[in-house]
């Protein structure tokens, strides 16, 4: 059976000691043996959970939660990796906004082409660049919603559109008729 000490495994997953201390003391990972001399061995098992636990805590949720995921019986995965979808969109959103007040603040266009923003007027260019017209584009948003909703909305809000356009823009294209 393959063992390591508490280095051997800090540094196959590239952790620092300390974050295996702090897991052990909150019991996130605890190793499955002790030396005499009271060192902690970890064994594969041990080198299994934490890949979980370092693959968990890639996505940005809470050690409480990594231990409740893995020491739960599997129910609570979606549960708690939805709400941390939810907290990313919210985050994204925050920061698309962000990036247009500073970049209207410097009131420098030419920061559009090195930033990820597309704008209405980029958009609505490439889709008619694309051979799309006004009636093309309205498939395209209805479509667009009725596939995805939730996206069609968080790429609205993408663009930079006010409350209210996107709401005029929601309901249309709600309409199959």
């Amino acid at each position: 059976m393959k063992q390591y000490s508490i280095s051997q495994l800090a540094k196959k997953f590239g952790l620092s000691r300390s974050t295996l201390l702090h897991y052990d003391s909150v019991d996130l990972l605890k190793p499955t043996l002790r030396t005499d001399a009271n060192y902690r061995v970890y064994t594969q098992k041990d080198s299994e959970r934490l890949q979980r636990i370092c693959s968990l805590r890639s996505t940005g949720i809470s050690l409480e939660d990594i231990r409740h995921i893995i020491d739960s019986d599997n129910t609570a995965v979606a549960g708690i990796l939805q709400k941390r979808i939810d907290q990313i969109n919210t985050e994204m959103q925050k920061l698309r906004l962000q990036q247009n007040v500073i970049i209207k603040l410097l009131g420098d266009d030419e920061l559009l082409k090195s930033t990820k923003i597309i704008t209405k007027a980029v958009w609505v260019g490439l889709l008619q660049s694309a051979g799309l017209d006004e009636n093309g584009m309205r498939k395209w948003h209805m479509e667009f919603e009725r596939s995805m909703p939730e996206g069609h909305q968080d790429f609205l809000e993408s663009l930079g559109l006010h409350a209210e356009e996107i709401n005029d823009i929601r309901k249309w294209s709600q309409n199959t008729a």
